[in-house]
């Protein structure tokens, strides 16, 4: 069990007996006197993981009280939300083997708006990307972005709803971002100027607004992938679902792939067979192909300029590679 060892869940705790709840009545788990252990998951919210000491029954729960405070409201409804989107990737038959989200349980508002999940044990996306840039292991990343693609392609394609593409929310998404950098004080006036102005063009590209609208994952992170056995893959962490263009999703990944290069080994060129790689795979699974790579191609330097953009505003990333950050989003912008 991957996480820091906090303790026991105490009997007369409320989340005990939520958890005795979902063993019993979601997972046919029979167990007279449970008794949880909990362990703390790295997250952006307060994330544990908890395991029943006498049947070794796992599962995660997620609180949305800590993020939003006071708005205990504004907890519960996001806690909700993201069980209902659970439910929604999954009635697409997205479950199991290969391509699997991951099953919600319960949800509790008076807990702290918890949001309790399935465990699934596979690897982290996160861990793949670094087996390639700290140890050289190339082979393995190129295989889980293999797996990726046909997951990612799944999902799309199943839920696409014949509605085009409303690139203006993207646009506003951009917005949201620069002004975090511009308040951050990690762009100045001409960089916003500038950064407006490319948004613009890209705007005025039909390709951007050509393509059907799809469920999308809308967090597309390192963090939210896992991998199973072969080319199975679990999505987690779902809570920004909603409707838009697939390349959300595929830039962010391709933008990820880039960042953590960048990072790690200072050249945004040694992602670059890894993003072609993980675009190609991704295009296989379209009738066409060879279009549906150039269709692509041509709008992922938005979304990965946009993420890099998202990267950059944020505190734990020094000020020097920001501004790497920032630069390197502007070159890929340049490409309208």
């Amino acid at each position: 069990m991957n996480g820091s060892y906090v303790g026991y869940v105490a009997g007369q705790d409320p989340l005990h007996d939520f958890l005795s709840g979902i063993l019993r009545d979601r997972m046919g788990v029979r167990e007279p006197q449970p008794a949880f252990r909990a362990f703390r998951l790295s997250g952006s919210n307060e994330v544990y993981a908890y395991q029943e000491k006498f049947t070794g029954t796992k599962v995660i729960c997620k609180f949305y009280g800590p993020k939003f405070g006071w708005d205990r409201d504004r907890a519960a409804w996001m806690a909700h939300q993201e069980y209902e989107g659970l439910e929604t990737l999954r009635r697409y038959n997205l479950v199991g083997s290969p391509h699997h989200v991951i099953r919600p349980l319960a949800v509790s508002a008076d807990i702290n708006a918890v949001l309790a999940v399935e465990y699934y044990a596979g690897e982290e996306f996160s861990h793949a990307i670094t087996r390639a840039t700290q140890h050289g292991d190339d082979a393995h990343l190129y295989r889980r972005l293999t797996s990726l693609a046909y997951f990612l392609a799944t999902q799309h394609n199943r839920t696409a709803n014949g509605a085009g593409v409303d690139f203006e929310p993207d646009c506003r998404y951009f917005d949201t971002v620069v002004d975090r950098l511009r308040n951050a004080d990690r762009v100045g006036r001409w960089d916003v100027e500038e950064l407006a102005w490319l948004r613009d063009r890209w705007r005025d590209r039909p390709q951007m607004w050509e393509d059907r609208q799809v469920w999308l994952h809308g967090d597309a992170t390192p963090a939210n992938f896992l991998f199973g056995h072969g080319q199975d893959v679990a999505a987690i962490d779902l809570e920004r679902m909603k409707r838009g263009d697939r390349m959300f999703d595929v830039g962010r990944v391709a933008g990820e792939l880039q960042h953590a290069f960048m990072r790690t080994a200072g050249d945004w060129r040694r992602a670059e067979p890894f993003i072609g790689h993980f675009l190609w795979e991704y295009s296989c699974h379209f009738p066409d192909r060879r279009q549906a790579f150039e269709s692509i191609t041509q709008r992922a330097p938005y979304y990965m300029a946009l993420n890099l953009l998202r990267i950059a505003r944020n505190d734990y990333i020094g000020w020097d590679y920001s501004g790497t950050l920032v630069r390197r989003a502007k070159k890929l912008l340049r490409a309208a």
